[in-house]
This record gives C-alpha cells, sequence and structure tokens, in this order.
C-alpha cells in the first residue's frame, strides 16, 4: 500500500527514504525543503510496500489557482505534482518485477486521484537508472545524456578527461587559481551573489534567481549534505559551485563565476579538484548532468569535457491521473492568443 508522508514530518520522512540501499540526496526532507521555500510547490514522500519490496517517490504538490493564468479558480480544490528540481521517480530496494508494479500504478492512481492530483511530470535518475522500471507507472521519455564521473581513482579521474581539458586545468593552476572549500549561510550568500550576476549574463529565466530563504534552508535542512567550492585569485573569489552529496553519490548542484575571469578556466580546475576531493571521501561518483534543456548544447559539452566515456540517459515521465480534469484546462488555455496546442512541454495546461 501507499502512505504519504508530509514534510512536517522530516525524521520519519528520512528515516524511510534511507531503508533504501541506492538511496540519494534528492530524495531527503532537507533537500525539497529548499524548493518549497522556493515556490516550486508542497513536498511529499509516497512510500509504498508489498511483501519485501519497498519503494519511495518525492513530489512537489502544486495548487492549479496559484498559476496566474488559473487565477479565476478557487485554490485546494485541483492540484498537479512534479518531482523535485533535479532528480527522482521511484526508486527500490529491489526489483519489484511486472506484477508488483502494475499493483503499484493501480495505487499510484488512487493516491493521486484522493490528492485531487490531475497529473505528474517525473524526471528520472540517470545515475540511479529508475526510468525503465518507471515504464510499468507513467509514459517514459529519453532525452538526452548526462555527464558522470567514475571516481574509483586519482587515475581513472585524470585518464577520463579530454586532453583540451587537462590543459585547461593546467592553465588554470598556472594562473594562480586556487580551489578552496567550507559551508554556511555566508559563504552561501556570497556564493548567490556571483551566481546571480552568471544568471543575468546568460539571460536565465527568473526560476533560475533563489531567494535568501532559499539559501537559508539549505544551509539548516541539508547542512549535514552540501560543500561549497570555490576558485580564488590574488583573494578573490572568482568562481563558486555547491554539490551536494549522500550514499556514495556527489552531484553538481549550482555554480557562477566572474565573466572577466572565465579565460582563466577556473571551473575546469574546481570541478578537478571536487573530483579528487570526493574520491578521497568515498564517493563512488561525481553527477555533473547534462545541457540546458537535456540538449547538447555549450554546457553539455563543458561537462562531456571531464568523462568522455560517460552515458548516463535522461529520461522523463507523464502520468495523466484524470483526463477529464486536464482537458478541462487545456480548453481555458485555449482562451489565450499565446497557446500552442501542438506544444510537447508537459502538463500541456501549463506551457
Amino acid at each position: 500500500m501507499i502512505r504519504i508522508i508530509d514534510i512536517d514530518k522530516p525524521e520519519e520522512w528520512d528515516e524511510l527514504v534511507r531503508q533504501l540501499p541506492n538511496h540519494d540526496v534528492y530524495y531527503l526532507s532537507g533537500y525539497v525543503k529548499a524548493f518549497a521555500c522556493h515556490g516550486d510547490g508542497h513536498p511529499i514522500l509516497l512510500w509504498w510496500e508489498c511483501d519485501d519490496v519497498k519503494g519511495a517517490c518525492v513530489l512537489m504538490i502544486r495548487d492549479i489557482a496559484d498559476d496566474p493564468r488559473f487565477a479565476t479558480m478557487e485554490k485546494g480544490k485541483i492540484f498537479d505534482a512534479v518531482t523535485p528540481y533535479g532528480y527522482g521517480g521511484f526508486i527500490f530496494n529491489a526489483n519489484p518485477g511486472a506484477h508488483r508494479l502494475n499493483l503499484l500504478r493501480k495505487e499510484l492512481l488512487e493516491a493521486l486521484s484522493d490528492k485531487n492530483v490531475i497529473s505528474v511530470f517525473f524526471r528520472f535518475h540517470p545515475v540511479l537508472e529508475n526510468a525503465p522500471l518507471s515504464r510499468e507507472l507513467c509514459d517514459v521519455i529519453d532525452l538526452g545524456k548526462t555527464i558522470s564521473l567514475d571516481l574509483s581513482d586519482d587515475e581513472t579521474i585524470w585518464a577520463n578527461l579530454t586532453s583540451k581539458n587537462r590543459n585547461m586545468i593546467r592553465k588554470a593552476e598556472k594562473s594562480g587559481v586556487e580551489i578552496f572549500h567550507d559551508n554556511g549561510f555566508q559563504l552561501l550568500l556570497k556564493f548567490k551573489e556571483i551566481y546571480e550576476e552568471t544568471m543575468r549574463n546568460d539571460n536565465a529565466d527568473d526560476y533560475y534567481f533563489f531567494g535568501e530563504d532559499f539559501y537559508k534552508s539549505l544551509s539548516e535542512d541539508l547542512k549535514d549534505n552540501y560543500e561549497i567550492f570555490y576558485a580564488a585569485l590574488d583573494g578573490e573569489i572568482i568562481s563558486m559551485a555547491i554539490f551536494l552529496f549522500d550514499n556514495d553519490q556527489l552531484h553538481y548542484h549550482l555554480s557562477g563565476s566572474l565573466k572577466n575571469y572565465r579565460n582563466l578556466a577556473p571551473s575546469n580546475l574546481l570541478l578537478y579538484k571536487v573530483a579528487l576531493w570526493g574520491r578521497g571521501k568515498g564517493y563512488k561518483s561525481l553527477h555533473l548532468g547534462g545541457g540546458v534543456g537535456s540538449g547538447a548544447d555549450s554546457l553539455y559539452k563543458f561537462k562531456a569535457a571531464f568523462n568522455r566515456n560517460s552515458t548516463n540517459q535522461f529520461s522523463i515521465g507523464k502520468l495523466i491521473v484524470d483526463q477529464t480534469a486536464y482537458n478541462e484546462l487545456v480548453e481555458i488555455r485555449k482562451l489565450s492568443e499565446d497557446f500552442n496546442i501542438n506544444s510537447t512541454f508537459f502538463p500541456l495546461y501549463r506551457s
């Protein structure tokens, strides 16, 4: 049966998640609290048990009336859901098999329907490779690749770098760039400053500008699962990045660099040093993620330079719980001049 654990019970939440041998930082209560502060929705943990098989999935529940395009609707009546920023989807302690997955799908639809959730958008975890099993639960679509570093030993880390990237790392070191790391709210505020400058230079969407409450939550609720690395030149911080970790896995989360110093390749050196640090801490992999919108863009190519052999697959999932309600919202959007009925965005009514 499916149990729903609310975010107001973080100890129970994390105790359940840690029963799964392949759990990750994205499933912890402290991770999703920060994104609740950011307005991404109300976090819940779906916990499922069937015989000796256990599974979990984190969802952000969003009130559709909070969307300005549906502002005339009554609040608290109809919702949709999405896995948190990053990666998610169901993970299990063992392969459930087709029969149990069919039972899970039935129970999932019932549980979501009881919560008046009409659709769910999943972002699956490329390292945990949970998309294939989820094909029994929803429509799964494979998108682009992501990059993950094997942290078995220092030699493997260096060998997997492209020759150009090795040269960039050497260039940064010869230029006097040094790498340091620490954590804490004040350093997060410094990160916020550099990160937001980077986002403005890249014409990023408003979503990617996080408020102080987001960083405060990260500092307090995820204090044992993050580290800030930063590159400095002559005492000035020129590049910073937040890394998340738990249960053998290390993740490149958010980063920013001062535009005038990018030619010195501080981010290249920083990521290389983080990989060495992670190996020393016993982490098995460093996941860098993929390109914007899962494309093979400049960001993806930068990450790919750290492992020429990485083949992680990123996939998404679409689940419509209440087709009638879904269609009604699409009909409302059809009244908008900017609505594209042929958009592949999901859910379509939010495109």
